[in-house]
């Protein structure tokens, strides 16, 4: 029980390292330079070993949104446990997401054009993104329903994938962002939410809920 177990922790450390190591080389050398062959002899361990934990480089990204994922969660656990403003939840998820993926932001734009591709793995929508998509999906609906401020509930069901959309749209703002410290990027966050936050709180009202149910209706209908 007892080897198990440091087996465990050891392959658990092994597949860490391989993990920083790749994310590194990444940073250095760029994602197209980068071979499995070098991140396994950086990580000191066979290529063999390496492909045994990552059958691919784009398994490598993988890991990455995973772990910028669950950051991105621990970052956003005390906001979301004690502000109850829609308005206020969704800036915070935001610029928490911007503040925990800083370290990544010269790696983000170099790889960026492969995620970019509709058929690549490492597209957010594709089947092998689904994971840390679902996660981050969760996160929005924790924005929602921990939310005080009164919407139109057809709209409260759909929008915590609606939001994960709009932060794809700041993801997108972000990459390309080359201001200090992401200045614009969170400029960007402090104009755009409060139009949201007007526009999700006027939802339930009686003369616009039509027009809400008509936005429903088209979000249902272009949905892949």
């Amino acid at each position: 029980m007892a080897g198990s177990a440091r087996r465990g922790r050891g392959s658990e450390a092994t597949r860490e390292r391989i993990v920083e190591t790749a994310l590194r080389l990444f940073r250095e050398r760029g994602y197209e330079a980068t071979t499995m062959r070098a991140i396994a002899a950086e990580a000191g361990v066979s290529v063999g070993n390496a492909y045994y934990y990552f059958p691919s480089k784009e398994a490598l990204i993988q890991a990455y949104y995973d772990r910028a994922q669950a950051e991105h969660e621990i970052a956003c656990r005390e906001l979301l446990a004690t502000e109850r403003s829609f308005e206020a939840r969704l800036a915070g998820v935001l610029r928490e997401w911007v503040r925990v993926s800083e370290p990544y932001h010269r790696f983000a734009v170099k790889f960026f054009k492969h995620a970019a591709e509709p058929n690549n793995p490492l597209s957010p929508f594709s089947r092998e993104s689904a994971a840390a998509r679902e996660s981050a999906i969760a996160i929005y609906r924790e924005v929602v329903e921990g939310s005080a401020d009164a919407m139109d509930p057809e709209l409260r069901a759909e929008l915590p994938e609606l939001l994960w959309l709009m932060s794809m749209g700041v993801i997108l703002y972000w990459v390309h962002d080359t201001s200090p410290g992401c200045h614009r990027t969170f400029r960007m966050i402090e104009l755009t939410v409060p139009l949201v936050g007007r526009l999700v709180g006027l939802s339930h009202l009686p003369g616009l809920r039509g027009i809400t149910k008509d936005f429903l209706a088209a979000v249902h209908e272009l949905r892949p």
